[in-house]
């Protein structure tokens, strides 16, 4: 690679503000970068921005309308991203739009309790909400449609409730929602495995559900899946970059052949652990394939639950 080409330090846009998920992901792929960076003649310099907005729309369409064809500016992406994409909030777009780099982990929705709360099972909130969803308000990091509403609503649509009838309070994030939690306000939250995990360890929550295929190792390992208690819903919240549509061929397979070599590290499973997420690891044409079905996915399932403009 010339020089000139390594003139500009590459740059991660995150999506939102400094702190959460999306700024982890960009300081995950930056510690990363740093290792392999010499092999895979990229600079390892990893600019970090933040274009808040629009819960990942103001980024997408700063990439679309300005930034289509930067071979080294990197956009952060989550699950969320991918449920606002569905439900057309990011405009007239579509996952073809972007071109998908890398996964580089992934979190799960949960749901939880206080310790001290009656409801000792799923089963047990379920029941409650049955009896009087008036009575119980869950904690939620955005409103109606966002992902904590929209993983809620397809257990309780599940269980035979209407979920229009279930009583949300909107917060800005998690760790408002769990603050709500701890103080009485809501007494249940929709939320993160990455959020939940630090709050169990203290044993202030207990966690009656994880949206995983399988249990999830650490903290949360005695916490059954949503499937071990009779409802088929997994909630993965995979993190990754992409880039506009209109980077050359060449510095697309760049990026993609470093987070490649990234992943394949012995020592990013620990790196990945200290950043909150949990092994899923894609790049290129496979995550491409994988983003466009599960926007798909997500569709069906908000039309499903009216949400659908």
């Amino acid at each position: 690679m010339p020089a000139s080409a390594l003139a500009r330090p590459p740059e991660c846009v995150v999506p939102a503000k400094p702190g959460g998920g999306m700024d982890l992901t960009c300081k995950l792929a930056r510690k990363g970068l740093a290792q392999v960076a010499a092999d895979m003649r990229v600079d390892p310099a990893l600019h970090i921005s933040y274009l808040p907005g629009g819960i990942g729309a103001v980024a997408w369409n700063s990439v679309l309308s300005q930034r289509r064809a930067e071979a080294d500016t990197l956009v952060v992406f989550s699950g969320g991203s991918l449920l606002n994409l569905a439900q057309g909030k990011y405009g007239k777009a579509s996952a073809a739009d972007v071109r998908w780099v890398a996964a580089l982990g992934t979190d799960y929705g949960m749901v939880a309790v206080r310790s001290d709360s009656p409801y000792k099972t799923l089963d047990d909130l379920l029941k409650a909400l049955k009896r009087d969803a008036g009575k119980i308000s869950i904690g939620a990091g955005g409103t109606v449609g966002s992902q904590d509403w929209l993983k809620v609503s397809i257990i309780a649509k599940q269980a035979g409730m209407n979920p229009r009838s279930l009583r949300f309070v909107a917060f800005e994030g998690g760790g408002e929602s769990f603050t709500a939690l701890l103080a009485g306000h809501v007494q249940a939250v929709s939320g993160d495995t990455s959020e939940a995990a630090l709050y169990a360890a203290g044993g202030k929550i207990r966690v009656l559900a994880v949206m995983s295929d399988q249990r999830l190792p650490g903290v949360l390992a005695s916490v059954p899946t949503a499937r071990e208690q009779g409802y088929d819903v997994t909630w993965p919240i995979i993190r990754g970059v992409y880039m506009g549509p209109e980077v050359p061929d060449a510095d697309y397979r760049k990026w993609v052949a470093a987070f490649d070599r990234i992943m394949a590290e012995p020592s990013f499973a620990q790196l990945r652990a200290a950043h909150g997420l949990y092994p899923f690891a894609m790049t290129g044409d496979a995550l491409t394939e994988y983003v466009r079905g599960v926007v798909d996915t997500y569709g069906k399932q908000a039309k499903e639950l009216g949400l659908m403009r």
